[in-house]
């Protein structure tokens, strides 16, 4: 049974989410309600923390934006974020969430149509996330999950990143200007299971933002592909499950 509530909003309003985790938690423990049981839908300007270690069983959309520390701690839980239907502002040249967004998170997901600030995702170690741009330090300290930017990232990206990957679109060709190159390597996308990952993680971001941006990427897909970076940190190179490279691909299919 699926269960939808729909409130207003207020940026006064904080940590949204966060109390109906707990008793979620406490009744079903963390992984013991289906994903998509509660949604909770907002319409305005969410405060600060929204959605803070929200749990699996509890989605939270908002028709708006919202502040700073999006998704601390995230658990399990899903969050979606997008312009309202009359906004007339191109959402992958607007911020929709504030800094320090899936601080700390755990698992989940997040997918935002529009930009965040800076310090996205530092210290994710397990949310997949999607988002149109962000500021400085994308990726700080990530440890784990998977975070696909659609847009222009800022400087000191993946600064310290240990673990998990990102996927950046780079159509101006200026990723290499902004990324920090001390644990990471990154490459185009050149394998089918990788590309497959990316692709239906920006398939789920359409189906939940309805981003028309995201949309047209795509609809263009054997064009845009092209245009991402895979960016892995250099310690999990091969640690990896499936290969990174069309050649370690034809390597592995040429031993079996």
């Amino acid at each position: 049974m699926r269960d939808y509530r729909t409130y207003s909003v207020r940026n006064t309003h904080r940590a949204v989410g966060t109390r109906t985790s707990s008793m979620i938690t406490r009744k079903y423990g963390m992984t013991g309600l289906a994903p998509g049981t509660l949604t909770v839908r907002l319409r305005g300007s969410a405060g600060q923390s929204l959605g803070a270690f929200a749990v699996q069983g509890l989605t939270l959309e908002v028709l708006g934006d919202a502040n700073d520390y999006v998704g601390k701690g995230l658990s399990g839980g899903i969050i979606v974020l997008r312009p309202t239907v009359s906004s007339p502002l191109e959402s992958e040249n607007n911020s929709i969430i504030g800094n320090t967004v899936l601080y700390g998170a755990t698992a989940g997901r997040l997918f935002a149509a529009g930009q965040a600030g800076e310090r996205f995702c530092v210290r994710n170690s397990g949310a997949q996330a999607v988002i149109e741009g962000c500021g400085s330090n994308g990726c700080e300290y990530m440890t784990g999950g998977i975070a696909v930017v659609l847009g222009r990232i800022g400087a000191n990206f993946a600064a310290g990143m240990t673990g998990g990957m990102a996927f950046v679109y780079d159509p101006d060709d200026k990723f290499e200007h902004h990324v920090n190159p001390e644990t990471v390597a990154w490459n185009r996308v050149e394998t089918e299971y990788w590309e497959d990952v990316l692709k239906v993680l920006v398939q789920q971001h359409v189906k939940r933002t309805h981003s028309r941006y995201a949309l047209g990427l795509l609809n263009d897909w054997k064009l845009e592909i092209g245009k991402f970076w895979q960016v892995v940190p250099r310690e999990m190179l091969d640690k990896l499950e499936h290969p990174l490279t069309a050649e370690e691909s034809s390597s592995l299919k040429s031993a079996v």
